[in-house]
């Protein structure tokens, strides 16, 4: 009887090595983008990819404020958002949220695609966002890559 050589190997916690990517946010489309990044957040880019562990690798995006959208998104998409009291719901166009807050965008976007675990809220804490160029994490020495170039 002939047996396989070979065995599903799956990755335990102890046995993940996380990479720090740095991606550039410049006029990339930003539904794109977050699915990109939710992809390597997520760790399916790797051949060791484990659906239970959380072995994607840390992503830092830079240039967020310079994010496109296509159609009219610009002019027409509202953030919504609740205090907690009522009547309390509020709503922000997304050239008020690129103006003030554009990290806080691709920040909901990517959580948007990740689950809606205890799994999916750890992988959401590998994930950097800043509005310009400078970050603050030379010293983990970020690959940059192409973030299309994964998927």
């Amino acid at each position: 009887m002939n047996t396989l050589s070979y065995k599903t190997v799956s990755q335990r916690k102890e046995d993940v090595q996380k990479e720090w990517l740095i991606v550039d946010a410049a006029d990339q489309v930003l539904g794109r983008l977050a699915s990109s990044i939710a992809y390597v957040l997520k760790g399916k880019h790797k051949a060791s990819y484990t659906p239970h562990n959380d072995d994607g690798d840390v992503v830092i995006v830079i240039n967020a404020d310079k994010i496109k959208t296509t159609g009219k998104k610009a002019e027409q998409k509202i953030y919504l958002r609740h205090t907690g009291y009522p009547g309390g719901q509020r709503e922000t166009s997304f050239e008020n949220m690129l103006k003030d807050h554009p990290e806080r965008i691709i920040e909901k976007a990517v959580k948007g695609m990740l689950p809606r675990t205890k799994l999916g809220r750890q992988q959401y804490t590998n994930l950097y966002v800043y509005a310009g160029s400078e970050h603050a994490h030379a010293a983990q020495q970020p690959k940059e890559i192409n973030i299309n170039s994964l998927r």
